[in-house]
């Protein structure tokens, strides 16, 4: 049990730490949302240059889409690591790929276009068009790097995974007990 528990902190933790990898992809992959500002008697409020632009679907819809195919791959690698898997091992997926979409979307976000719009509007300028901060707006995209490791590495136990040994099968009710 030690030795499982062992495994799974590891597994645990290189899932976190590959985070970083998601948030570097998806701030990189991400459609910029053009934000523009106005100045007026009130003072200055940013708009949307494009109100029927999809953009900020797309910035959900790409975390997401990344996060699933993370979660793929480090299932595959998991269960090839260990066959056997385990429940620690299982739980470390979980876990791991929850951390992990957390950095991610912290990273991103960080590293991404200033989160402070309405400065960003005064340093550009009136009617100059500028990307909108990384937001995630659909935060149940957090959940999806775990689901798909526990979903892949499921159908992968079930498939390719140690089987227990069967019984023979003996028909009638004097059948003679295993010995």
């Amino acid at each position: 049990m030690k030795t499982e528990l062992r495994e799974a902190a590891i597994v645990a933790v290189v899932l976190a730490v590959s985070g970083v990898l998601l948030g570097l992809l998806w701030q990189w992959l991400a459609p910029h949302v053009p934000l523009v500002g106005d100045q007026s008697a009130k003072g200055w409020a940013v708009y949307l240059k494009d109100t029927e632009g999809e953009q900020a679907a797309g910035v959900d819809g790409t975390f997401t889409l990344l996060a699933l195919a993370f979660g793929a791959v480090s299932a595959v690698a998991v269960f090839l690591w260990r066959r056997r898997g385990g429940v620690p091992l299982v739980v470390a997926l979980g876990v791991g790929g929850l951390l992990a979409s957390l950095l991610a979307w912290r990273v991103g976000m960080w590293l991404g276009p200033e989160q402070d719009v309405i400065a960003h509007a005064k340093a550009v300028g009136k009617g100059v068009t500028f990307s909108a901060p990384l937001k995630l707006g659909a935060k149940g995209a957090l959940l999806a790097w775990s689901l798909a490791a526990l979903l892949v590495h499921l159908g992968l136990t079930a498939l390719f995974g140690p089987r227990d040994p069967e019984l023979p099968y003996e028909d009638g009710p004097h059948a003679t007990p295993p010995a």
